[in-house]
């Protein structure tokens, strides 16, 4: 996804680095039932919809390029795949060990929409961070799909551990406070961005028939 634009600002989301789903809003500094299962079907709807995107893909639909400027299938799974983790990193290694004050939780009210409104948003498309960009990590689409489905396991799991509260934990980010479970719905919608850029190069003309 590289940057995105709120407000007129240009965001890095490799900083740290449409389902428009309306998150229950709670206290800040608690994560309720209804409001953890929400964040994991969000997480499985995308994962879903991801998988749905690359299944079935030739090797020639797989490496495809509509431009020189633009990614193929190929490319946009791997970025993905590799921001699955990276993403999930800065909750578990930046956000997650100091509990928020409660001036920061204050500003993380009302940002789950935030996230799901703007990061999905393909309307400015722009250079992924450096970190991020494609590489070939992976050698085919079955060694993409395994990988990716291994980092959103472990998404997966932090999203449904109950012994953590996701609520009482912050950071400032490019779109205002986030606390950690509004980071990992970042990382869902990263994903929802990012199948869309796929059927974008899917629904390009010239693209293979098989």
């Amino acid at each position: 996804m590289g940057r995105i634009t709120n407000g007129g600002r240009w965001v890095c989301a490799g900083m740290a680095l449409a389902i428009v789903c309306m998150i229950p809003g709670v206290a800040a500094g608690e994560t309720t039932e209804a409001d953890r299962k929400a964040l994991l079907d969000h997480l499985q709807r995308t994962r879903a919809a991801f998988l749905a995107s690359i299944g079935g893909v030739s090797e020639a639909q797989w490496n495809w390029k509509p431009g020189a400027d633009r990614w193929s299938v190929a490319e946009v799974a791997e970025h993905i795949t590799a921001a699955e983790g990276f993403l999930r990193g800065v909750v578990t290694d930046r956000v997650m060990p100091t509990p928020a004050s409660p001036d920061l939780l204050a500003k993380t009210r009302g940002q789950d929409e935030v996230v799901l409104r703007t990061i999905p948003d393909r309307s400015a498309k722009v250079q992924a961070p450096e970190p991020l960009q494609p590489r070939g990590a992976w050698k085919d689409r079955a060694a993409v799909t395994a990988a990716f489905e291994e980092a959103r396991a472990e998404t997966l799991r932090l999203a449904g551990d109950t012994g953590q509260d996701l609520r009482a934990h912050a950071m400032e980010s490019p779109l205002g406070a986030l606390d950690a479970y509004q980071w990992l719905l970042f990382v869902s919608a990263h994903t929802e961005r990012h199948t869309k850029q796929i059927e974008e190069v899917r629904a390009t003309a010239g693209f293979p028939a098989q």
